[in-house]
């Protein structure tokens, strides 16, 4: 079956097919007689003012309408929710940043469901906005792709570019007594100074990249500040391209292929990406029914060298990406080294390669952040698939800046982030530990909420070479040092993270792709006898819905 006969709408039917009732509510929101035979397109507008990253949202779905409506649409504006990782992380409240990546998909495929809606363009800048709506568009399979609200520009503080993550690590810092409180201050006053998503390669920006390599947003769209008027004018120029789609028919499963994902994965290696590409991108295929698993990124990245030296890593944040050339220009150095499927269709009607037609070869001379594609940061990608009885499904090491690849460390078990974090701050938490969160899965978070505090407390303290973490918690994008995420299966199922105890020997072999702990299977066994899951706190609501119905990490928590 193709993928133009899985949706009934694969040929637009415009909205003169609607019945007297049907067009008397239209009318009142401004239809004439002749609008009823144009596509209705709706704009899925993340505008709030709860974090930087959508607040500069609204002007673009404004823009995006007015050009809609200009080449022959109709648009109909429609809000979708955020949660900004940024703000809640560290509290109860991050419980619900993975659950709202499902709450907007559902809510962007409900209104246009609902609304017979012939495509949609998605607006959306925080983390979960742009997996949401990927996943939505997936399963919608209508004329659709998606605008990045830009990034933020960095922050400056005596001669550095400050980001988010300047203020997580500041907080390690301070509570180690190398900063003082007015230097924090400072710090925090600096990091975020304006509108747009989190500045260096986190995850907002992963994602962005990934669904520009993936054909499904406009080339140099995913690295653009939210403040600059490129990206107002790129937002009216990504209307158009959707006009295009629907005339010629082209659907987002004629694009999201598996050639497609393979794209976005090989890219997201040579930029440095966050760890939840990887539970992202799993769970958008689940809903373009593309068959991916978590063992393709491993066989992926021992092909892509890691190439950009972007933050948190590296030195440089995503503007200096894009004035650098930006993903075509990474894309096409990626092309010519035969790293990438020229052949893939694109929302722009053409190839990658046809896009990439007038792409230099090699970036300027004049900047460092794209560097030699022979000469890399590393040879091979940084997201490092592993296994072992610790993580039987896997689990996910982000390497890149890591100068230790194999450790052998005792076991410190916390059974919650905050737990953890307190030990870390009262320096309870020593060389050649091994820090164990667990219990902060999909299931037993609920909502595998992200180590940004804890690790960044670690970094802070001067432990980032010299502790290891591993939770069946996530990490923010803006994490690095030996952590290890995604544990699967997770505690809160009886996966053996639940056994570990304090003192308990654990071995990380980056090398050999293990993550084990000295146990037999014997000793497991016993334990198990006495293993409990983790009451849920939350008896009714998203979080109790969430913990039922979600999935492995190692499918992508998916929870349809």
């Amino acid at each position: 079956m193709s993928s133009k006969s899985l949706n009934s709408k694969s040929q637009v039917v415009t909205q003169g097919n609607r019945r007297a009732p049907n067009r008397a509510m239209l009318r009142a929101v401004g239809f004439s007689d002749d609008d009823f035979q144009k596509p209705i397109v709706g704009v899925a507008n993340g505008q709030s003012d709860i974090t930087p990253c959508n607040a500069g949202l609204g002007k673009l779905a404004d823009i995006a309408a007015a050009q809609i409506r200009k080449e022959g649409g109709m648009p109909q504006t429609f809000g979708t929710i955020t949660i900004s990782d940024g703000i809640s992380m560290g509290t109860e409240g991050m419980k619900c940043s993975l659950v709202s990546r499902d709450v907007i998909a559902d809510s962007i495929e409900t209104v246009c469901r609902g609304a017979s809606m012939d495509a949609v363009i998605a607006i959306g800048g925080c983390d979960k906005n742009m997996p949401g709506a990927m996943i939505a568009i997936a399963r919608l399979n209508i004329p659709a792709l998606f605008v990045y609200g830009g990034t933020i520009k960095p922050g400056h503080l005596d001669g550095k570019d400050l980001t988010v993550v300047s203020v997580f690590e500041a907080v390690g810092e301070f509570g180690a007594g190398t900063i003082d409180e007015k230097q924090l201050t400072e710090i925090e006053k600096h990091a975020c100074p304006g509108f747009g998503s989190c500045g260096g390669m986190y995850t907002a920006n992963t994602m962005s990249s990934a669904f520009e390599a993936m054909g499904m947003s406009l080339p140099y769209s995913s690295t653009m500040a939210n403040e600059d008027k490129e990206k107002e004018l790129n937002t009216g120029l990504c209307a158009e391209a959707l006009m295009q789609m629907i005339k010629h028919n082209i659907l987002p499963r004629d694009i999201m292929t598996r050639k497609a994902f393979e794209n976005a994965i090989a890219v997201i290696m040579a930029i440095g990406g966050s760890t939840n590409a990887v539970l992202h991108l799993l769970a958008i295929a689940y809903s373009a029914e593309v068959e991916l698993t978590i063992d393709d990124f491993e066989s992926i990245r021992k092909k892509i060298p890691l190439f950009c030296d972007l933050k948190p890593s590296g030195e440089y944040v995503a503007v200096d990406l894009h004035h650098a050339g930006g993903i075509p220009q990474v894309m096409k150095m990626m092309l010519n080294a035969g790293m990438i499927h020229g052949d893939c269709l694109t929302i722009t009607g053409k190839t990658v390669a046809e896009n990439l037609k007038d792409i230099p070869d090699s970036p300027p001379a004049s900047q460092n952040v794209i560097l030699p594609i022979d000469k890399p940061k590393s040879t091979e990608g940084h997201l490092v698939v592993l296994k072992g009885n610790l993580c039987q499904e896997g689990a996910l090491a982000k390497i890149s800046g890591v100068k230790t690849r194999n450790i052998s460390g005792t076991a410190k078990c916390f059974d919650s982030e905050e737990e953890c974090l307190d030990a870390i701050l009262d320096d309870r938490i020593k060389e050649g530990d091994v820090v164990v969160i667990r219990f902060e899965g999909p299931q037993g978070g609920p909502g595998m909420r992200e180590m940004l505090a804890p690790t960044a407390a670690i970094v802070g303290k001067g432990l980032g070479d010299k502790v290891a973490l591993i939770t069946d918690g996530r990490f923010s994008g803006g994490t690095y040092g030996i952590v290890i995420g995604h544990i699967a299966p997770e505690a809160q199922t009886g996966g053996n993270l639940a056994l570990v105890r304090d003192g308990d020997t654990i071995n990380i072999d980056i090398e050999h792709n293990r993550l084990d702990v000295k146990l037999t299977d014997e000793e497991l066994d016993n334990r198990r006898k006495d293993f409990k899951p983790k009451e849920n706190p939350y008896k009714t609501g998203v979080l109790a819905k969430y913990a039922k119905l979600v999935s492995s990490a190692s499918k992508g928590a998916v929870t349809d």
